[in-house]
Parts: C-alpha cells; structure tokens; sequence
C-alpha cells in the first residue's frame, strides 16, 4: 500500500456499490467472505433465536449499504429503522428496498441465512420481510450531540451496530464519543451488538484507501462497561486471508445490555 493519508467515511465516503462488490459480493476473488458476510450472519442468528432479544423497534448504525446482517434481526423486532451518515449509502440501499432495476443482488447472503437457520423458506419470502420490515431510513450526523436532529425516534429494545464505529472514529478518546451517543436511543435494559474489525487500520474501496481506528478485543469490551453495559457473548474470529485490500486481524462481535 502507498503511504498517503486514508481518507475517512464519515467525511469523504466512498463508492457504496464498489464497497459491496468488493466486501460483501459472492465473486470468487471476494476473499473476505468468511468474515464478512458468514461471521455476522452466523453470530446474529444465534444471538437472536436464543430468545432473549427482540422487542418493537430495531435501529440499525453499520457501515455503507449493508443489509445481510438484518435478515437474523427481523423475525424478532416489528419495526426496523435504518441509520446512515452517507446520502450514496442510503440510495444504494433504498434502490433494493424498493427492487429497482440495477439494485445489489443479495441472494447469495440470503441463502448464507438459510442455509445457516436450516430454514427451507423460499429466498425472495425471506427477501420480502426484510423489505417489509425495515420502515425507515434516516440520515445522521455523528457531529451532533443527538445524531437524528431534529428527529426524535421512540427508543429502540436493539441497537445493531456493523463496522460504522471503527470508521468514524479517528482515536480511542473518538470512538467512545461516538459510542456515547448510543445509549441515548435505547431504552433502559436495551441491548446493543457491536461488530466490528480488529487490529486494523486501513481498508480500500477502489483507488481510496479508508482510514479504520486500531483496537482489540480488551478495549471494545472496557468501552461498553464504561457506558454501563453489561456483556453478554463476546466472539473474535481470526482473519484466514492476507490482502492487499485491507490489513485488519480478524472480526469481533459483542452483545450486551445496558444496566
């Protein structure tokens, strides 16, 4: 990789369709597959069928236009209301929400549930609920002490959170800024999971290479208790592949309650 500066998300973007077909795609060189799309998809839907999370409202804080990690979550909450800090990432998802032509095809990650659930549910029924039920798609603005303003939403049972945190953050002291914005769409004893990439600091979309805050498994567990959280299941998986394309360690997913 070249030594110029990473640019960050939350200031310069990216391309949102260039992310997914480079990290999210079922093409044979999409090597990360493992831990972007099985380890997510693996860990939610365990967390979720043990019962103990669901609830009305979900609100959903990740990283560009993603929406496999959602299939899990939708059997459980009613309504679904999606968070961006990126108009290009809120177009590209919204072109699948509304099946337009040229939109992302996920069925590949759609069947990576199925399969994973041992559901033998047709894929485009499965496509539907999710359509149906995300209800919202909001743009945010982590500048701001309450993220939605001037929006108010009812607090949320759930907070998901992909990837968006290490992005945005550009230190330690930054990303528990950013984290103490979540509690606050919450309600009390809420619950929130954390996904995120580990030991990293720079991945790419295209010709940009992206700025993402370093941290480890030690330090994400300490940010929750700090903002009273109690940890529920804490997962690090090990990175198999070595690319040029990014230089994170491995992935971590955490799900915890607030007190």
């Amino acid at each position: 990789m070249d030594s110029s500066p990473c640019k960050l998300y939350n200031v310069d973007g990216f391309d949102s369709r260039l992310f997914l077909e480079t990290y999210m795609s079922d093409k044979p060189e999409m090597v990360s597959g493992e831990e972007t799309l099985i380890f997510p998809i693996e860990n939610l839907t365990e967390t979720f069928t043990a019962g103990h999370i669901e609830g009305e409202i979900l609100i959903d804080l990740s990283l560009g236009p993603i929406i496999h990690h959602l299939y899990a979550a939708c059997e459980f909450f009613k309504h679904t209301i999606v968070l961006k800090t990126r108009d290009r990432c809120i177009m590209e998802l919204k072109r699948w929400l509304d099946t337009r032509t040229g939109a992302f095809h996920w069925g590949h990650a759609t069947q990576l549930y199925v399969d994973i659930q041992g559901n033998r549910e047709q894929l485009q029924d499965r496509e539907e609920k999710l359509r149906s039920a995300v209800q919202h798609v909001i743009k945010c603005d982590f500048e701001k002490e309450n993220i939605i303003e001037p929006l108010d939403l009812p607090p949320a049972d759930c907070i998901i959170s992909a990837g968006l945190l290490d992005v945005i953050s550009k230190d330690h002291d930054d990303y528990r800024r950013n984290l103490k914005k979540f509690p606050r769409l919450l309600k009390p004893k809420g619950h929130i999971i954390l996904m995120g990439i580990t030991d990293a600091t720079y991945f790419t979309v295209g010709k940009d290479k992206m700025h993402i805050f370093k941290y480890d498994e030690d330090f994400a567990k300490k940010a929750l208790v700090a903002e009273g959280f109690v940890i529920d299941c804490c997962k690090v998986r090990e990175t198999k592949v070595l690319s040029d394309l990014y230089d994170y360690k491995g992935v971590i997913f955490i799900a915890a309650h607030k007190k």
